[in-house]
């Protein structure tokens, strides 16, 4: 099956689902939200605040309260910015994008809180605000020409369209790994290129001239993508499939056709496909590290959450490749694994987050 049609965070509300187990992407909101407002006060200058009604899209948005949240953020700021410029708040289009298996129904259910909210904290001082989803992978077009003026996205444009081409010596390995051969480092910051290119490409039409996008990937400090920040956590899951597969649970051949789509760029590599690219001027950048414990500290188990969040991102990626059969199973070898690493090393996790103006 095609990626973009078994892609997607698992849904629900129950003990795996994305819901339950996104604070860490809570988290990683929260330490780029000052970088936001930035960028927001930025556009005031521009004169772009002023329209009747101000388009924000989030792409990847996911499900549960974070995607919410995000958008009343956004309305925070773009409010508190036209105050500081005498301007009237204009009205707000939020527009939720994801794929098509994305759980929207978990979001639909959240928006009558958050309209009563809105209208409770900020009552006749902002015009309306209408939430709308837009279904459909952003390596295609979403909306209509010049027709937003600020794009977010977070944890989402380093998921690539598909799994790089040419990634048959990749044996025993399910990402970047110490031992695969250079030829498979090259193929994912290949599709990276590529995937990250045709994204600019595509928002550069729907976003009105001197619009903005900000967007949040999972970094890496060294240009080596195989350095223990980018790879650790990936490593423990192949180890805990050849575990399974000496159990006779899995066949190797399986693991050795299966390879998880996304990429972690580097900053000079942000840096450069914008510059080729051109459609875009970079306008600010800003790196910062979260530890992937950092919550498992509060529960006093270290490992669980952790797991729990890898598996809401992940599991319908293994699901569909290896059976539904083993993936208990892999999830609690994992989790073991990954508490034995963090009782005697820190795992570091590095973002970087850019601001990008259309020319």
């Amino acid at each position: 099956m095609a990626l973009v049609d078994i892609l997607h965070m698992n849904s629900g509300s129950g003990d795996s689902s994305y819901t339950n187990n996104s604070l860490f992407t809570k988290i990683v909101m929260q330490k780029t939200a000052p970088f936001l407002k930035r960028t927001i006060k930025g556009m005031a200058n521009k004169d772009i605040l002023s329209d009747h009604c101000f388009m924000i899209a989030d792409l990847g948005c996911s499900s549960g309260m974070n995607t919410l949240s995000l958008a009343s953020n956004i309305i925070d700021i773009v409010h508190e910015v036209c105050q500081e410029n005498n301007r009237k708040t204009p009205q707000f289009q939020v527009c939720l994008n994801d794929l098509f298996g994305n759980d929207f129904n978990n979001v639909f259910k959240l928006l009558p809180n958050f309209y009563k909210t809105l209208r409770k904290c900020k009552g006749e001082q902002i015009g309306p605000c209408f939430v709308s989803v837009v279904p459909g992978s952003f390596y295609g077009r979403l909306f209509p020409d010049e027709s937003l003026h600020l794009i977010h996205s977070s944890y989402s444009v380093h998921w690539l369209s598909q799994v790089p081409e040419g990634l048959e010596n990749n044996k025993q390995n399910i990402y970047i790994a110490k031992t695969s051969p250079l030829d498979v480092l090259q193929a994912y910051g290949k599709q990276f290129q590529t995937d990250f290119t045709k994204f600019l490409q595509l928002r550069y039409e729907e976003i009105v001239h001197d619009g903005r996008m900000v967007i949040v990937f999972q970094s890496r400090s060294s240009l080596d993508p195989t350095n223990d920040e980018c790879s650790t956590l990936w490593e423990l899951l192949i180890m805990s499939l050849l575990e399974m597969l000496k159990e006779g649970l899995v066949l190797e051949s399986d693991i050795n056709s299966f390879n998880l789509p996304f990429y972690f760029p580097h900053g000079d590599e942000l840096r450069r496909i914008i510059e080729e690219d051109g459609s875009f001027s970079l306008d600010d950048i800003d790196i910062f590290e979260v530890d992937w414990d950092q919550h498992d500290m509060e529960c006093n188990n270290r490992g669980k959450k952790t797991t729990k969040s890898i598996r809401a991102v992940t599991e319908l990626l293994f699901s569909s490749h290896f059976g539904n059969s083993i993936i208990d199973m892999l999830f609690k070898k994992f989790e073991k694994k990954l508490a034995d690493h963090l009782a005697t090393k820190k795992t570091r996790h590095l973002c970087v987050v850019i601001s990008l103006i259309k020319k």
